[in-house]
C-alpha cells in the first residue's frame, strides 16, 4: 500500500491510497458489507455508483461461513465477486456490542455467539490467520472498544492492553502474510496478497490517554491508523472535542480512519480536522427503513405528502434511482414491503454518499471546502 497527499490545507487533506486492488481517493467513504455483502447492492451496481473500497467485518464472517471456508474458495474478493479494495475490520468492535456473554483476558477476548449461544475465543494472533484467511487488503490490528461512560482507571488498563494486543498483532501479522506478486487481470487474485495493518487508537474521552495510545502505536509501526471507541454513547461535544484533538497528531504520511462515523455533519467536521476515511451502515440502514439522503436535505418516503408525487427523488441526483422512478411510486414500493424498495433506496444512498464526498474532494482540491462545509451545515441541520 502507498499513501499520498495530493492536496492540502491547514489540516484538510486530499490524497491517494494505492493498493494492488486499486486507487482509493481520500477523503473516502467505505459501505459497509459486513457479511461479504452491501445489503441490497451487487458488485457492479457497487462499481457504478463510484465505490472505491467497501469494509467487511472479521467477527461474522467468522462465525457464518468461516475464514477457513472463505480461504478454501479462494479467499473474500472471488468469494463476493469483487476486485475493488476491501477493509476488515478487527472484530473487536462486534465483540464489545453484540456479544451477551464475554470475558476479557490477557490474551484475548472469550465470548458467546450471537447466533447461536457457542462460545468463542479471539485474540491478537486469531484476528490476524482470521484476516489473512480472508485475504483482505487492509486489515486492522485487534483492540478493545473502550465503552461509554468509562472510568478513568477502566480507559487506561483498556488502553494498556490494546497497545499489548497491537505489538502481538503486528509480530504475527508480519509472520502471515508475506509479500507476493502482482495480481493477474481482474484482480481477485487468491489469499496470499500482501496486506496493509492499522492500529486502533483508544483511551474513550481522555485526551492524555488517547494521545498515549497514539505515541506507543507509532512506536510499534503500522500502515495506517485509525480512531476507535467514538459515536459509542459519549455527547457529540465530546466525540468532536476528541476528533479535534487526536487527528492533528496522528502522522502525515499514514492514512488516518475514523471508525464507524457516518453521519453527514460529523464527517465533514472530522475531515476539516484531517481524517481521510470513514465507514458506517448508516446510509444502507436508513435506506431500507425508507429515510432518504438528497441534496435539500433528508427526507422519510413514508410520508403522505409524497403519494401522488411524480418527480424524482432528488433532481440534483445521478443516480439510476432517480433517472428512473418517482417519489410516488419509492413510497408505494416502501409501504408494500417490496424487495425493491430496499434495493432502490439504497442504490440512492449510497451514490448520494459517494458523489458527496466526491464533490468534498473537488472542494478541498479547488480550495473551497469552507464554502462546502457552510452549504452542507445548513442543510443538514
Amino acid at each position: 500500500m502507498n499513501f499520498e497527499l495530493s492536496s492540502k490545507a491547514g489540516d484538510i487533506r486530499s490524497s491517494l491510497i494505492t493498493t494492488r486492488r486499486g486507487i482509493i481517493h481520500t477523503p473516502a467513504f467505505m459501505p459497509v458489507g459486513t457479511q461479504a455483502t452491501v445489503k441490497a447492492m451487487s458488485p457492479d451496481e457497487m462499481k457504478d455508483i463510484g465505490a472505491e473500497i467497501i469494509l467487511c467485518n472479521t467477527y461474522h464472517l467468522y462465525l457464518r461461513p468461516g475464514h477457513d471456508t472463505i480461504a478454501s474458495l479462494g479467499g473474500l474478493h472471488r468469494f463476493m465477486a469483487w476486485d475493488g479494495p476491501i477493509l476488515t475490520d478487527s472484530g473487536g468492535f462486534q465483540v464489545f456490542s453484540l456479544s451477551a456473554l464475554r470475558s476479557i483476558v490477557e490474551n484475548g477476548v472469550h465470548f458467546r455467539s450471537h447466533l447461536d449461544g457457542s462460545m468463542h475465543f479471539i485474540g491478537p494472533e486469531k484476528a490476524m490467520e482470521i484476516q489473512s484467511a480472508l485475504g483482505s487488503d487492509i486489515c486492522m490490528a485487534f483492540d478493545e472498544c473502550t465503552p461509554y461512560p468509562a472510568s478513568y482507571e477502566y480507559a487506561l488498563k483498556s488502553l494498556d492492553l490494546t497497545t499489548k494486543w497491537a505489538k502481538r498483532c503486528k509480530e504475527s501479522f508480519e509472520k502471515s502474510t508475506p509479500p507476493s506478486p502482482p495480481l493477474s487481470k481482474g484482480g481477485m487474485g487468491g489469499v496470499t496478497s500482501s496486506q496493509a495493518l492499522f492500529g486502533i487508537i483508544q483511551g474513550g474521552v481522555y485526551k492524555d490517554l488517547r494521545k498515549r495510545s497514539l505515541e506507543e502505536l507509532v512506536d510499534i509501526g503500522f500502515d495506517g491508523y485509525a480512531v476507535g471507541g467514538l459515536s459509542v454513547g459519549e455527547p457529540k461535544e465530546e466525540m468532536y472535542e476528541t476528533i479535534n484533538f487526536i487527528a492533528p497528531l496522528m502522522p502525515e504520511n499514514k492514512p488516518r480512519h475514523l471508525m464507524g462515523i457516518g453521519d453527514l455533519k460529523d464527517m465533514l467536521f472530522a475531515v476539516e480536522a484531517g481524517f481521510d476515511m470513514f465507514d458506517c451502515v448508516m446510509p444502507t440502514r436508513n435506506a431500507r427503513n425508507g429515510t432518504l439522503f438528497t441534496s435539500t436535505g433528508r427526507i422519510s418516503i413514508k410520508r403522505t405528502e409524497y403519494k401522488s408525487d411524480n418527480l424524482p427523488l432528488d433532481e440534483n441526483c445521478g443516480c439510476y434511482t432517480c433517472r428512473n422512478f418517482s417519489k410516488a411510486y419509492l413510497r408505494h414500493l416502501f409501504l408494500a414491503k417490496e424487495i425493491l424498495s430496499m434495493r432502490l433506496n439504497t442504490i440512492h444512498n449510497l451514490y448520494f454518499y459517494i458523489d458527496f464526498f466526491r464533490k468534498m474532494r473537488d472542494a478541498i482540491k479547488g480550495k473551497k471546502f469552507g464554502e462546502f462545509k457552510k452549504k452542507w451545515e445548513v442543510l443538514l441541520q
